[in-house]
């Protein structure tokens, strides 16, 4: 499976045999024009978004008319396997920003898990649903989402052999959140990819757990 990462919360994600699958993408220029990511051009056959906000929902800015899938439950496009999970945007059971969805992507035998707006440390019954996970796409810069530290924790209830992280401050991104310095900060297991692509393999995954830092792609 190849992984590339768009900017924000937004990936593509492309199966060996082709399927394609986006995830939240963003509305470029919106919150009065803090988020500066470029358009994104990518076709894919199908779009998640974990929740209704213009930062994670660009569905009708997408080319082409890529299915989408929101919400729990069990879904399939192509070859690849989707199941949503509820989570909720902050750390007081949705009461301050709503439901999030953390999506699974099953594909090639790897097991792939997209945070959205995650709010939180799981729960450990939200932990057992979701399950073990080969690749983490993780937020990282606290304020409206979790932060480094609940970030890492979370990585750890999922036994992530990859870790990458999302959701950050950039010069592409005006929101008053935490850049990656937090999240790398003292951790020997950081990879600085230099590119917004990776391709990975179920027999491939690092023995030990590690940190890919992606350069975002718009």
């Amino acid at each position: 499976m190849r992984i590339k990462w768009l900017g924000h919360s937004a990936f593509l994600l492309t199966a060996a045999d082709g399927t394609a699958i986006i995830t939240d993408p963003y509305v470029p220029g919106s919150f009065s024009g803090a988020i500066k990511y470029g358009p994104i051009r990518e076709t894919a056959d199908a779009v998640t978004v974990s929740h209704h906000h213009q930062d994670h929902d660009g569905v009708s800015r997408l080319p082409g008319k890529p299915k989408a899938f929101e919400g729990c439950g069990s879904f399939k496009a192509g070859s690849v396997g989707i199941s949503g999970f509820e989570t909720f945007h902050d750390a007081n059971g949705g009461a301050g920003r709503g439901r999030n969805t953390v999506f699974v992507f099953e594909a090639d035998g790897l097991r792939v898990c997209h945070c959205g707006d995650l709010g939180h440390v799981l729960t450990a019954q939200q932990a057992a649903a979701i399950g073990k996970v080969d690749v983490l796409l993780v937020p990282v810069g606290g304020t409206f989402t979790v932060d480094a530290a609940a970030a890492h924790k979370v990585a750890e209830q999922l036994a992530a052999r990859v870790t990458i992280p999302m959701h950050y401050k950039t010069e592409k991104l005006g929101f008053d959140i935490a850049g990656i310095d937090d999240f790398v900060q003292g951790k020997a297991n950081v990879k600085q990819v230099g590119s917004p692509e990776v391709e990975l393999s179920a027999d491939r995954l690092p023995p030990k757990p590690e940190i890919w830092v992606l350069e975002h792609a718009l």
